[in-house]
């Protein structure tokens, strides 16, 4: 095996030419004399060469060589030894990692499936739950309409008088067809005596009634005759006593009082018999709030999240603000279908460029012809509002941008803006809360919190039943109100938490009554009292950080969002959930930013950290 490696080329340490010394000879051989050795070393290298060709190599020729190829610590069987090595750890590394995968794979298909399993069961305990619930409903209507039945005395004497047992037995042959004409007499009388109470045929049938208000497909009809028709009240009878006459207005009472198994929680019939003079409005009311809010469209122009945005006073128009630099315009009546989806998109009308960095807040004024904006700069914008038909391909108009209010040092959290005075109100991360008059020369009226006594302010709100009184949330938990004509604090409100989470991320104020709602850091959300400061109500509404508010204009509804993706509607007078959507994804952990309600028509928009905001009919 030796001679097979080293053969096939002549040898290096042959000598090559008359010069060698003859070490490479065959020991074996003839011994040259000292003056044969030039030839005699001749003679040797052809030998030398003649035995590699052969295949043949001399012993001593073989010693010489194993020293050189040791001297230099790398031998081709090593090599290999240690290619094969290193081959063999890499395959079983390999398979130990290919094996560990396929585990974890194992693992999150065993998670995925329980998650789904617990999803199902969720839904399904739901599904029970409402039934329940339905058939409780129905239980307590049955024995409520039973009770209200037979406490009805011309039912009572009605039922006596046809149930009642001959003394001296069955009745004769001849006495039969009176029978069976009372009987139908006593049919007609009772369906007479159900009219007048306010019963008909429809309403008789409440089970497919409130199928059909489940699926939401209630007809106006469903409780009675629509609103233009008048139902004809029951003339009053000669021989009725003025006790009859109370039992008949407490089992009208009583019917009332089941109107909500018409349409969900404000029952169609209830709101349509009721109206009357301001009625209308009463009845808009019902229609826009009935319903179950479903996202509509889904606006996607910026490029960063979004942190305002806010509704047209009166138009079905949303300006929003983000972090990309921008304000978008967008006309929700020029919608388009989306080929991604079934959802509508929209395409902005106008952009406004002009902040320097993040625009953080947005307000608008209360004809809709000028909006606000604060930013990351430091600088509030006044803009005008451009033309709602604009083309979005137009030049650029210098004149959207009226003024700039310069003050704050520092980013401009929160803006609101008064209706009544025409104020603007601003809190900044420099400490100070500002009051401005962007149509006068030297717009800032007045300033709050110069030396930051309080800490740095969060959130800002003008008190809806004191236009004179502002209410600021600051880092630090406090809730003040500030009299805008001594400027000077009023009140300290009660918001300290006991958890140390202390930050209020936003405060807003009832448009009815003289109370305070907190949205905070530690999931909760408080409502306190304008006068005492102290805490009316206090409750955990969502999973994550609320992180804003929002109040319909009639004072019925209250809007939060959270970083746990969702928005939540609520009942002020109840505060209770009476629904949840979830919209937006989450990015670097925050999700929702802000939320809005149109003041005059049914729409709600969320502001994402997804870049996107949705708006729900």
């Amino acid at each position: 095996m030796e001679a097979d490696r080293t053969g096939g080329g002549s040898n290096p340490n042959s000598g090559g030419g008359g010069g060698s010394s003859g070490t490479g000879r065959n020991p074996n051989g003839p011994k040259a004399g000292p003056g044969q050795a030039t030839s005699a070393g001749g003679t040797g290298a052809m030998a030398a060469a003649a035995a590699a060709a052969a295949g043949a190599v001399p012993g001593p020729l073989q010693q010489s060589r194993e020293p050189q190829d040791g001297e230099s610590g790398m031998t081709l069987p090593g090599i290999l030894h240690f290619i094969q090595y290193e081959w063999g750890r890499f395959q079983a590394e390999k398979y130990r990692w290919e094996a560990e995968r396929d585990e974890l794979r194992a693992q999150v298909a065993f998670l995925q499936g329980e998650r789904k399993g617990q999803e199902n069961m969720k839904q399904d305990l739901v599904r029970r739950i409402k039934m329940l619930e339905y058939a409780l409903k129905q239980e307590s209507f049955c024995f409520s309409l039973f009770l209200l039945f037979f406490s009805c005395p011309a039912v009572a004497s009605l039922l006596n008088n046809l149930f009642s047992v001959v003394p001296n037995g069955p009745a004769e042959s001849d006495s039969e067809p009176a029978n069976q004409m009372s009987w139908k007499e006593g049919r007609q009388l009772l369906r007479k005596y159900l009219e007048e109470v306010g019963y008909s045929d429809t309403i008789l049938d409440m089970r497919s009634k409130r199928v059909r208000s489940l699926l939401g497909r209630s007809s106006p009809e469903a409780n009675g005759p629509p609103p233009s028709e008048s139902c004809p009240e029951p003339e009053p009878r000669a021989d009725m006593d003025p006790e009859d006459e109370e039992d008949e207005d407490d089992s009208e009472d009583a019917l009332n009082e089941f109107d909500f198994l018409g349409s969900g929680e404000d029952g169609e019939g209830a709101g349509e018999a009721r109206i009357s003079g301001d009625g209308r409005e009463l009845g808009t009311l019902l229609e826009e709030f009935k319903k179950t809010w479903n996202p509509r469209f889904t606006l996607r122009s910026h490029f960063d999240a979004i942190r305002a945005l806010t509704f047209h006073p009166s138009q079905a128009v949303l300006l929003t603000a983000s972090e990309d630099g921008t304000l978008k315009l967008w006309n929700l009546n020029k919608a388009m279908h989306s080929k991604k989806n079934a959802a509508l998109d929209v395409e902005p009308i106008y952009t406004f460029r002009a902040h320097s960095g993040a625009v953080l807040s947005l307000t608008m004024g209360e004809d809709g012809e000028s909006c606000y904006s604060g930013g990351l700069d430091g600088s509030i914008r006044c803009w005008k509002m451009p033309d709602l038909n604009v083309d979005p391909y137009d030049n650029y108009d210098p004149g959207i941008e009226s003024s700039v209010l310069a003050g704050h040092e520092d980013s401009v959290w929160g803006l609101t803006y008064s209706a009544v005075h025409h104020r603007l109100a601003s809190c900044s991360a420099d400490g100070t809360i500002r009051i401005w008059d962007p149509q006068n020369s030297s717009p800032c009226m007045s300033v709050f919190n110069k030396e930051r006594e309080h800490g740095t302010p969060t959130s800002v709100a003008f008190v809806a039943t004191d236009p004179n009184q502002v209410v600021v949330s600051f880092d630090g938990g406090e809730t003040l109100l500030y009299d805008l004509n001594t400027e000077q604090s009023v009140t300290m409100l009660d918001t300290q938490t006991k958890d140390g989470r202390e930050l209020i991320n936003r405060v807003v104020s009832h448009p009815s009554e003289p109370i305070s709602i907190t949205a905070h850091e530690n999931r909760t959300i408080r409502f306190l009292d304008n006068k005492t400061g102290k805490v009316v109500h206090s409750m955990v509404a969502h999973l994550d950080a609320v992180t804003c508010l929002t109040t319909d204009p009639k004072g019925t509804y209250l809007i939060s969002g959270s970083h746990d993706c969702s928005v939540r509607l609520w009942m002020l007078d109840n505060r209770t959930c009476v629904q949840e959507i979830t919209a937006h994804r989450k990015k670097h952990d925050e999700a929702i930013h802000d939320v809005a309600f149109h003041s005059s028509q049914p729409f709600i928009a969320s502001a994402g950290a997804d870049a996107l905001a949705k708006i729900f009919v």
